[in-house]
């Protein structure tokens, strides 16, 4: 949030505005004056990022109006409205129409700080929802498919941007669920073979019997049943992609077959007598270390050599948690839209469990869990549905009383920092801590409030 949102106060009355703009500048606020609304309208705008108080009663254009007029700039600019006694009722009727707050003659300072930082914050999310929307239209390329801001994954679409524009085969290493078909078919939309086929083949759930033909094709009476041809899964990607996924799983005699069309580029169907050309791009993917597969005789070491002129290692999400939080609000967001529901938002709580989840199923798991909070259900085994804290699920199995005790307060520590995006003094406030004992447990804990600030 901004260290010192702007806040433009408004009042005829000279006491009046130099009193609430020294109340706002002691509490951090960056607080500008104005005898008149005509002359505050000059300093708003659409990407005005603050807040707005005014009297409702002035020389000329009234508080009301200029709450009309600002609602007609941007209906999410808070206005604050200062009213006399005699104008409550008015107020009041003036949030049913967009004010965000009233405050009644004579109020103390702790009410005006508050309903500015409330304020405040409010245009805050309102402005970084914006932002996020902005910068989400505006990807384009990997970043529109490939999603988070952890250096490991820029790294990735970096490589994958860059991989793309060749034609040399690539070897995916990832664990199970981690989006391994996904920067396939990146490397595929996003390179010169995009226009012509990608053809997925998922190579643990072909029958050894029919997998050859399914791969190679097969003449009419190439075998009994084998009426009439049948062209294969590699001819059919002809000037596209073939992805060979979980390649580990395919029988030891068919890699024979596989290297030689890698090496030739050509495909003979059974039962034919001659070999078609090829112009393909080969994509293979594994949840295994193929070296060591090679070594215990479950996979050629010649093939992983072939498959592996250039190789991509997709990270697993527990080594990328800073995308948890916002993948899965992104997955949410798409599943409330297929399931005719309002968005849920993550509390601080649920984002504290999610960023301590081990997530062994990657994005997939992730998706799912996501996909379960917007139909109301616990995201995850264990897990509370939102607003809901399980100490279970923030600590280790087998871990003593005092180890879950302290594993708790952590992630309240951490649930309120993640709400005061690092705030040390209003953290300290909504878990009633003294400033002194919270940086007692910052330091206890590892926790760095700069890790926390939006």
């Amino acid at each position: 949030m901004l260290d010192k949102p702007p806040v433009i106060v408004i009042d005829d009355e000279e006491h009046v505005r130099r009193a609430c703009a020294q109340s706002l500048d002691l509490a951090g606020f960056t607080a500008d004056t104005e005898d008149s609304a005509e002359s505050a309208l000059d300093y708003l705008s659409r990407s005005f990022p603050g807040v707005l108080v005014t009297d409702v009663r002035l020389g000329g254009m009234s508080g009301l109006e200029l709450l009309d007029k600002i609602k007609e700039l941007d209906e999410d600019i808070p206005v604050i409205l200062i009213t006399g006694h005699g104008d409550v009722s008015m107020a009041v009727e003036a949030m049913h129409q967009g004010a965000f707050d009233f405050l009644e003659k004579p109020f103390d300072t702790e009410r005006l700080i508050d309903a500015v930082s409330r304020a405040a914050r409010n245009r805050w999310l309102v402005m970084e929802n914006r932002r996020l929307s902005t910068k989400l239209n505006a990807r384009s390329g990997v970043d529109s498919v490939l999603l988070g801001q952890s250096p490991v994954m820029v790294s990735l679409r970096d490589q994958i941007t860059a991989m793309a524009q060749t034609d040399a085969d690539i070897l995916i290493m990832g664990e199970t669920g981690a989006g391994k078909e996904l920067v396939a078919r990146c490397l595929h939309d996003f390179g010169p073979r995009k226009d012509k086929h990608f053809v997925a083949i998922n190579c643990g759930a072909l029958p050894e019997t029919m997998i050859e033909s399914e791969l190679f094709g097969h003449v009419a009476g190439a075998f009994t049943g084998a009426q009439k041809s049948r062209v294969g899964k590699f001819e059919h990607a002809q000037g596209g992609t073939v992805f060979l996924d979980e390649i580990e799983s395919m029988p030891l005699d068919l890699q024979v077959g596989l290297l030689r069309v890698l090496q030739e580029r050509t495909v003979e169907p059974l039962g034919a007598n001659t070999s078609i050309p090829l112009d393909i791009r080969v994509i293979a993917a594994t949840k295994v270390d193929l070296l060591e597969a090679a070594g215990a005789g479950k996979f050629r070491e010649d093939l992983y050599y072939r498959l592996s002129v250039m190789t991509l290692n997709i990270p697993p999400l527990r080594e990328r948690k800073e995308d948890v939080t916002s993948l899965f609000q992104h997955f949410a967001d798409i599943a409330a839209t297929r399931q005719r529901r309002t968005s849920p938002k993550l509390d601080g709580a649920l984002m504290s469990q999610l960023m301590q989840y081990d997530w062994r199923g990657n994005v997939r798991e992730l998706r799912n869990a996501a996909e379960r909070f917007v139909l109301d259900l616990p995201p995850l085994p264990g897990l509370a549905p939102a607003g809901g804290t399980d100490v279970q699920t923030v600590c280790a199995e087998g871990a003593t009383l005092h180890e879950k005790v302290e594993c708790f307060e952590k992630s309240l520590i951490e649930a309120a920092l993640h709400e005061t995006h690092g705030n040390v003094t209003e953290t300290g406030k909504a878990l009633g801590l003294p400033r002194k004992t919270l940086y007692d447990k910052l330091g206890k804990y590892g926790l760095k409030r700069d890790d926390f600030k939006a």
